[in-house]
């Protein structure tokens, strides 16, 4: 095999390999940081390579060891997965930037856990095995709670403890779940299990219902939607602001789980009518909690923390929803409100400087130094979180509402929180740059320098870039939807001639 055919394991063994060898650096924290920036550029730009093939109609199964599909590991590039390891990756470089101005300094093993990290995500967004998702899963459990404690602390501590027991019960469900669909088809493969069954027996139904509800309750833990939210807030508002940053690409695992194991696995079987009945209602109260949430933020990173659980259940919503419409529009405002959220992390470090003993707290604070060009910072990041024009993410909820058709509680639902989150984004600004006193601060002078803001500047730029190329971005988000929703194709691909195409059902929106 040529190295191109390699090429979609990289996203997976990049991180790994550069995780082992940077713990080989322990102590040079110099050559951690040269290693560590350099490896996650190569993998963005693998992960870009990836989508420009995908974007063509490119569809890649890598299987290792060259096992059959259906008895060894396999990865599969499509438009979804390429699509959520760029996210990923664009979201890594500016998070590794802001760390390696001090951050990563103020524990050990910074760099090793943050590539493990990258290797949990990518290798859930790749993988075509429900067991290998549990694997990828745990890998990102580990790291994110070694992550989330870097630089110590009581609040990360108690912080911690929700998220690691809560997600360790969700591991739990997980293994019994994996155990009662292998029980029923003999396989765990997504593509040969969502054909073994279409095709089981009705004696199975229960089995194959009781697997699908532990599942979908897992990747709602995982997606941090209600009522399984309580741990996000405090462990995005206790993380440091490039762990949350990164973070900010963690619930979408369980977002994308839903939608790739719904429609592969249980897409043919009446399971997947009790996923569609309940997804929509549980990411719309979600979005009503991360609205309240977000305007009863005392700081920019508790509201940078709600607001993370707000476009999450957005693209749950879209894909509960599960038209092609609905799908394409949660995934485009996917894109420009991570990267929103992201860069509001790390304007939360940022302010933390710049206001000296205020922090980011939204209260009346002295003059603090770069306060414009923070400011017009803050401004591009709130109008993508909010989902305001002309930015990408007024596109991406036009195209779900859209989607939805005349249902009037999503369209209320949607633009009633879009409203409180806007408003508690203007309330937040105007606090933090119009509302200070005439004295000056004691914050960090530089703290505003082309340095300090350029992992910002760089998330802003993708967001303008987002913007200007929203016709191609469009069109790639459709045809992802479109795979995502018949996954035929998917199976196909994996399969190869073991193939059977099932009858298709008609599951009700």
């Amino acid at each position: 095999m040529t190295f191109l055919q390699h090429m979609p394991a990289l996203p997976f063994v990049l991180p790994a390999f550069t995780a082992c060898l940077l713990l080989v650096l322990r102590g040079r924290l110099g050559l951690q940081r040269i290693l560590s920036v350099a490896s996650t550029l190569v993998l963005f730009g693998i992960t870009l390579s990836l989508a420009l093939f995908s974007a063509r109609g490119g569809f890649t199964v890598y299987a290792m060891g060259d096992w059959p599909s259906h008895l060894g590991i396999v990865f599969v590039v499509d438009r979804l997965s390429a699509l959520m390891l760029v996210l990923t990756a664009g979201v890594a470089v500016a998070s590794l930037l802001q760390a390696v101005q001090g951050w990563d300094a103020r524990g050990a093993h910074f760099h090793p856990l943050f590539h493990f990290q990258l290797m949990g995500l990518n290798g859930a967004f790749l993988t075509g095995d429900l067991f290998n998702l549990f694997v990828c899963f745990e890998l990102m459990l580990i790291a994110s709670y070694c992550l989330l404690q870097h630089g110590g602390g009581a609040a990360r501590l108690r912080a911690g403890i929700h998220y690691v027991v809560l997600n360790l019960i969700g591991s739990c469900l997980f293994l019994i779940a994996v155990s009662l669909l292998y029980r029923v088809a003999g396989t765990l493969n997504m593509a040969d299990l969502g054909m073994a069954l279409a095709a089981a027996p009705p004696e199975h139904g229960p089995w194959i219902k009781a697997g699908a509800l532990l599942l979908l309750v897992v990747f709602l833990l995982k997606g941090a939607a209600a009522p399984l939210y309580l741990w996000l807030p405090g462990a995005y508002g206790a993380a440091s602001a490039p762990v949350a940053a990164l973070f900010s690409v963690l619930t979408k695992v369980g977002a994308y789980a839903v939608l790739r194991v719904g429609l592969v696995v249980f897409g043919e079987t009446a399971a997947a009518v009790t996923w569609q009945s309940l997804v929509p209602i549980l990411a719309g109260v979600s979005l009503i909690v991360s609205a309240l949430g977000a305007f009863s933020a005392a700081t920019l990173t508790q509201l940078s923390a709600w607001l993370a659980l707000g476009s999450s259940a957005t693209l749950l919503l879209g894909i509960g929803l599960a038209t092609e419409g609905t799908i394409s529009g949660g995934l485009f405002y996917l894109l420009g409100s991570t990267l929103g959220i992201a860069a509001m992390f790390l304007l939360g470090d940022v302010l933390k400087n710049a206001r000296g003993d205020a922090g980011d707290t939204l209260s009346r604070a002295p003059r603090m130094h770069g306060a414009g060009r923070i400011g017009a910072l803050y401004l591009v990041v709130a109008v993508s979180v909010a989902g305001m024009p002309p930015l990408a993410g007024f596109l991406g909820k036009l195209l779900l509402l859209k989607g939805a058709g005349p249902v009037p509680w999503i369209w209320a639902v949607v633009l009633v929180t879009s409203l409180i989150n806007l408003v508690a984004l203007a309330r937040a600004g105007t606090r933090l740059f119009w509302s200070t006193a005439d004295e000056p601060g004691d914050g960090e002078p530089d703290a505003a320098s082309a340095w300090r803001l350029s992992p910002v500047l760089l998330i802003v730029a993708a967001v303008i870039a987002l913007t200007i190329a929203a016709g191609p971005v469009d069109r790639h988000v459709r045809a992802a939807a479109a795979d995502a929703r018949y996954p035929s194709a998917y199976a196909h691909g994996v399969l190869g001639e073991r193939f059977v195409a099932v009858p298709k059902r008609e599951v009700a929106p």
